[in-house]
């Protein structure tokens, strides 16, 4: 009787979730931290966050449903990620961990360095550690060898690895050679509760494209304004709508002075609470991803109604099915030729009821789901037994680059004489005190 009790009893975990990238930053990796947060704390377990400062936030802050962030001291050094010293930060770092009596730290995207680091300090104190890679990277320029090659290093003696899609998975396996029944899919998801259609909004004189991307070479905005210009001079009741903003937004201003302000509107960046009243505007959502694991994006603007023209590149086609999506390759003559299957179909209305897409997705992808196949991750990893030090820096050996030994060490050394100079005993007192 005692035992299926204790069976039936569902275990609290402490998680950490880490990453360069939080609040106030808006992205698809702050949105997943954040919301499966939410949804973990509501699962009755403890959750926090750390992450770097944020101009004048830093300290302790509270969010919604008690959810507690430390902004850290750490100045930011490039694209909101910190230097990567590895061994500056170890004594606020363990500081926290055993004040909050974290059990799992779970880190968040491969280009966060805080991420990283603090998974190796948790993985050094006997935690266990996760990570969720959430980009795909290539294998032949020199910034991603750079970049797999640190990878690689860092989930050596991760405890486990959630990808967001299989083609990431696959792309994860390869890169950072981990095993593959050490990697989960376990995709993103969307409040699809918050993202409803509303198709009073639309303007039923003109066909309204709308595009809501950050503004960079890796969203294919080369291939956005090529398509803009083709389209536009052709079709004169086009309109095109584009949230967002980047280092490549001098390209679509060039492309709307050329005479076409009637039927280009550029929105600029946009609160994540604002991007529905902008996709509710569309018939037809624009995607020219060049490489995506997983594009949130699409499963917004499809929960809103809208039909989605998307090339299909990474692990987009996964994402939605066939009779809510038009895939095309990431050339300009198949995006248009796309689009304009997409308009006959509204013309012809051959499309799905906006509130059907919106109840796909709230059945495809909701975020008490994706908890609930996190915390089995979690309750998985929980079993798994410690490794010794000789253990770990075998598992760190395994990726080649020996000298990281040296850095491995020495974060070991630091640990063991920062317990020395403040015990773990006092940190404990500090807690219970809320110093």
């Amino acid at each position: 009787m005692q035992g299926e009790q204790s069976k039936g009893k569902k275990k609290r975990h402490v998680i950490c979730m880490t990453s360069d990238f939080f609040y106030p930053n808006t992205g698809g990796v702050e949105e997943h931290i954040f919301n499966l947060s939410q949804c973990l704390i509501k699962r009755g377990h403890k959750v926090i966050v750390v992450t770097h400062s944020y101009g004048k936030r830093v300290g302790i802050r509270y969010l919604t449903a008690g959810l507690k962030v430390y902004y850290l001291p750490i100045t930011v050094m490039y694209n909101q990620c910190a230097l990567p010293t590895m061994i500056c930060n170890i004594p606020l770092v363990r500081y926290v961990l055993i004040r909050e009596c974290v059990e799992i730290v779970h880190a968040h995207s491969a280009f966060s360095v805080m991420g990283h680091e603090i998974c190796i300090i948790g993985k050094l104190m006997g935690l266990k550690t996760v990570f969720t890679d959430h980009s795909l990277f290539g294998f032949a320029d020199m910034s991603a060898v750079l970049t797999n090659k640190f990878l690689q290093i860092c989930l050596s003696d991760c405890d486990h690895c959630i990808c967001v899609s299989h083609t990431g998975k696959e792309n994860t396996v390869l890169r950072a050679k981990v095993k593959a029944h050490k990697v989960s899919v376990i995709p993103n998801a969307v409040d699809a509760y918050s993202f409803t259609p509303d198709p009073s909004k639309r303007d039923p004189n003109v066909v309204t494209i709308v595009i809501v991307s950050r503004l960079v070479y890796r969203k294919g905005v080369d291939l956005m304004a090529a398509v803009i210009a083709d389209m536009c001079p052709r079709y004169p009741n086009l309109r095109f709508i584009v949230g967002g903003d980047g280092p490549k937004m001098w390209l679509l201003q060039e492309i709307r002075e050329k005479g076409f302000q009637h039927c280009v509107a550029l929105l600029g960046s946009l609160p994540h609470s604002e991007v529905r009243d902008v996709l509710v505007k569309g018939d037809i959502f624009l995607n020219t991803s060049l490489t995506e694991a997983y594009c949130m994006a699409i499963v917004e603007a499809a929960s809103c109604g809208l039909k989605v023209v998307s090339t299909k590149v990474g692990g987009i086609p996964e994402v939605l099915p066939e009779n809510m999506i038009y895939l095309t390759e990431p050339n300009v003559s198949s995006l248009v030729a796309g689009i304009e299957n997409a308009m006959k179909d509204l013309k012809e209305g051959k499309i799905l009821c906006p509130y059907e897409c919106n109840r796909k997705v709230r059945k495809m992808y909701n975020w008490l789901d994706i908890s609930r196949r996190t915390e089995i991750v979690y309750d998985k990893i929980s079993l798994n037994k410690n490794k010794t030090l000789g253990l770990q820096l075998r598992s760190y050996l395994s990726s080649g680059v020996w000298p990281f030994l040296l850095v491995i060490s020495l974060m070991y050394l630091l640990l063991q004489l920062t317990e020395r100079i403040h015990k773990r005993k006092h940190i404990d007192i500090a807690r219970d005190l809320k110093l």
